[in-house]
């Protein structure tokens, strides 16, 4: 089925971004934020970054003071999942200019935007870095007042 959900965990256990790509009750998403996030903050670092969760697995991987996990069904490929993790991380990072939790505290309608632009139903959508760059750039171009649907930006032509 592809992901059903993904978190990003402070190392505090705060979390700092949830999508759900399945059906859940809200008591369902608390446990199950709950339960993952106490796992993989108890976890060492040296140690495995796949957990078997209920008849699921969780994929995780730590950047600077983030967890990003994803949980996904038992036959799907973790190297496939961890490189999606790796590729939203990578376009946050060409977005927010190395990306930190601030970042994300304060501009998490652009996370949540470039997530929504990566994945959709849980599957990736759009494996090209610069195109959801370049409609992060439209949206923000529209947010600030302009209407103009031609952005420039040096790094970005549409």
């Amino acid at each position: 089925m592809g992901i059903h959900f993904v978190l990003l965990i402070s190392r505090q256990g705060k979390v700092r971004l949830t999508k759900w790509y399945s059906a859940y009750t809200a008591k369902e998403k608390s446990r199950a934020v709950r339960e993952v996030s106490a796992v993989v903050l108890s976890r060492q670092q040296k140690q495995c970054n796949f957990l078997e969760y209920k008849d699921k697995k969780i994929i995780y991987k730590r950047y600077a003071s983030l967890y990003f996990l994803a949980c996904v069904d038992e036959d799907d490929n973790e190297l496939i999942v961890l490189e999606t993790i790796h590729h939203f991380v990578e376009v946050l990072d060409r977005y927010f200019g190395n990306v930190c939790e601030l970042d994300l505290i304060f501009n998490f309608h652009k996370a949540y935007h470039i997530l929504d632009e990566l994945l959709i139903c849980g599957e990736l959508q759009e494996p090209s870095k610069k195109a959801i760059l370049r409609v992060t750039a439209a949206q923000d171009a529209l947010m600030e007042g302009s209407g103009d649907s031609k952005v420039s930006d040096s790094k970005y032509e549409i």
